[in-house]
Order: C-alpha cells, then sequence, then structure tokens
C-alpha cells in the first residue's frame, strides 16, 4: 500500500512538468492522459521518455505504432516550435496543460481528459460554471428560437453557455451567451486556426474577442468525423449540465448526452412534435431520464443549489456574491452605481449602449450592475440585449 501511494505521488510530481516543449510532443501523438501516466511510471518524467530511443520506446509497449511514429516524428519540433509562435504571438491565445492551474477542474475530473487545450481569448471563462448546448445542425426555426432565448436566459444569470460552434443549434446557443453576463465558450472540432463550418467565422471572432475558443487538436488539423466525438467529451466535461435542443435518434448530440451522464452531468431535454424526426432524439432521452425543460429556470431549478456553489467561486461573480444571493433573495440596499444606472431605466426597454452613453460607466461594470437590479427585482431582462424597468 505505501509503495502504491508513493508511486502515485511520484507520477502526479512529475506531471508537474511545466514546459510547453516537453508537453507538445505527446499531444501532436494524440497520447492520452492514462498513457501520460504511464509514461512517467515507465520513464521517471515526460522529459526523460522523448530522449529514449524508438527500440525502449517499442519494448515499453505504452504507444500505439501510430502514436509511436507521431511522437518520433522528423517534423516533430517544426510543429511544437509553430505551437509555441502561436501561443507567443497574442495576449488572448493561450496553450493550457494538465499540469496548469488553469487547467479546468470539472474537465481534469473526466475519464479521459485532453491533456493540451488551445485557448483563444479569455482562459479564466473555462473555470466558471457552464451549461452545455448542443442538437441538430438542420433545426427548426422554432428550435434555434428557442435555443438562442434559453442560453440567453441562462447567459443572463451568469451562466457561461458551452457549444460546438456548429450550425444550427450550436451556432444559436453562442449568439444567446453572448447576449449575457456568462458569454460563451466554443469546442471546437478542428485546430484553433481552422474555422468550421466556414459560415460561423464571424461568430467564432466574436466569440474569440468576448469568450473563448478551444479546442485539443493541433494547429491546422482539418474537420475528421472522429474529431467531433472527442469534442463532445469536452463539452459535456466542462459544463453542469447538457441541454438537448432537437436531436435525431441517431446524432452527435445523443452521443454528447451519453457521455454526459457517463460523467456524472445532468441532461436536460426540449421536447418537440412527435412528427418531428429531429425532436425523437429529445423524446428518448426524456423517457431515460433525463429532465424535460421548457425554459432556462427550470434549468436553473433543477441544479440551484451546486449552481450558487460554482458561481459564487467564479471569479466574475465575486463582487456581487457577498450581497446577493444568486437565484432571487432581494437586495434592499443597492449600491450607489446601482442606484445611478436605475435612474436611468425606465419602463421602456433600453440597450446597453445607450446606458454606456447615458451613464458613461465602463459596460462592465454596467453588466455587474445590471444584474444586481434583475436579481433585486428592479429591472427586467428582454431579449436583444435589452432592459425595463418593473417598479
Amino acid at each position: 500500500m505505501e509503495n502504491s501511494e508513493q508511486c502515485e505521488g511520484q507520477v502526479a510530481f512529475a506531471l508537474q512538468e511545466q514546459d510547453l516543449s516537453v508537453w507538445l510532443p505527446y499531444h501532436l501523438a494524440f497520447v492520452s492522459a492514462e498513457q501520460l501516466q504511464q509514461v512517467v511510471v515507465h520513464f521517471g518524467s515526460l522529459r526523460a521518455g522523448l530522449a529514449a530511443s524508438e527500440a525502449v520506446w517499442q519494448q515499453a509497449g505504452i504507444l500505439r505504432e501510430n502514436q509511436l511514429a507521431s511522437l518520433l516524428a522528423a517534423d516533430s519540433e517544426q510543429k511544437v516550435a509553430a505551437a509555441l509562435a502561436w501561443a507567443e504571438k497574442d495576449a488572448n491565445h493561450t496553450i493550457l496543460t494538465l499540469a496548469d492551474s488553469r487547467y479546468p477542474a470539472k474537465l481534469k475530473q473526466i475519464a479521459d481528459p485532453p491533456i493540451v487545450l488551445f485557448v483563444k481569448g479569455q482562459v479564466s471563462l473555462l473555470q466558471d460554471p457552464q451549461i452545455g448546448v448542443v442538437g441538430a445542425r438542420n433545426a427548426s426555426r422554432s428550435a434555434v428560437q428557442v435555443a438562442e432565448s434559453m442560453a440567453a436566459e441562462l447567459s443572463q444569470k451568469g451562466i457561461t453557455i458551452t457549444s460546438g460552434l456548429a450550425a444550427g443549434i450550436d451556432a444559436a446557443a453562442h449568439r444567446g451567451g453572448l447576449k449575457g453576463l456568462g458569454k460563451t465558450i466554443a469546442v471546437m472540432g478542428t485546430g484553433i486556426d481552422r474555422i468550421y463550418p466556414a459560415q460561423n467565422k464571424a461568430l467564432a471572432h466574436q466569440i474569440a474577442e468576448e469568450g473563448a475558443l478551444v479546442s485539443e487538436f493541433p494547429l491546422g488539423a482539418r474537420p475528421a468525423a472522429f474529431h467531433f466525438p472527442m469534442r463532445n467529451r469536452i463539452i459535456s466535461g466542462l459544463s453542469e449540465g447538457v441541454l438537448v435542443v432537437e436531436a435525431a435518434l441517431k446524432s452527435g448530440s445523443l452521443i454528447t448526452a451519453r457521455q454526459a451522464m457517463e460523467q456524472g452531468r445532468e441532461v436536460f431535454a426540449v421536447p418537440g412534435s412527435i412528427a418531428n424526426p429531429y425532436a425523437k432524439g429529445c423524446h428518448q432521452l426524456i423517457k431515460q431520464g433525463a429532465k424535460l425543460v421548457e425554459c432556462g429556470a427550470d434549468i436553473l431549478q433543477e441544479l440551484e443549489a451546486h449552481l450558487a456553489d460554482a458561481l459564487l467561486d467564479s471569479p466574475a461573480q465575486q463582487e456581487t456574491a457577498a450581497q446577493n444571493d444568486l437565484f432571487g433573495h432581494h437586495v434592499d440596499d443597492l449600491s450607489s452605481e446601482g442606484n445611478k444606472l436605475l435612474s436611468y431605466i425606465e419602463y421602456e426597454p433600453i440597450s446597453l449602449d445607450e446606458l454606456v452613453v447615458l451613464s458613461k460607466m465602463p459596460a462592465s461594470e454596467i453588466q455587474a450592475q445590471l444584474m444586481m437590479l434583475e436579481l433585486s427585482g428592479k429591472i427586467e431582462a428582454l431579449s436583444g440585449g435589452r432592459w425595463r424597468r418593473l417598479g
């Protein structure tokens, strides 16, 4: 028992290697977290494994033949250098490893976490409480509206919306997430420098500016069929729960839902017409125990205690957490900034841009105060990023 604990401690210590140039060759070879631990046990460290000969690696039997070929490939150093150059090019470019303290804690808990993540945008967003939203690419107009509306409702409460940047429901979820405080994370099935589908390029640019793009795939990686189930486990792994809006019986959305269940996440499904083939997947999930939901409030109610704790730990919510309960306890004493902002909000809808002009306050401060005012029952959030006074 003592030797086992000592071995585990040595593995954990060896995996604290911070040098990206040591991690990236294993990443390029698609080495899993489990295999990475085996490397440390066998060689003593990740760095020592890189120095080992092909014969020694073959004798170790840790990697598959194609993985070993990638690890030892002549162009590996060039690809590592390109990745490092990408990270240094822009302050919003980040490469996270399992050893990085910024690596999302929930994702680290799944059975097969990616050993490296490329992030373009706000890396701190990955630690915030998230709801994954998935569904059909060829979704009906009503389903797209439902996805965007529910995502916006959740985002207004500070929940980050995580999806896969696909057409249809994914894109609608991202648009909704961008309307609120929580923003959105897009988990990609390509290299982070390659947007797919092309129709979502403008949306991806906005997400990179206001939220975060995430990929576990090397730079330049093209879309491939096996990439998307891998991407899906990250969507569910980052999230507190997964919402499915319109999905066929055989679809990637149901794969994501199954992965969510395996990871111990909650699954929510929006019902639809029995005549709609894209609703049958949601109906099957509901029969299997998924929570039937009709609005974002249904999800918040189901996860209330857990999400409240998570949001209190969120950097974006720390300023307001001491004054307010996330789920609607009234705030009797508004801050001077809150009262000032309230004076500009009438019974007619007003937008964030208009409030910036009128109040001369920073947009970030306005968003924080709007959340306080909404939770205190003074105002309500409307579609299109607008607010109005309630009383």
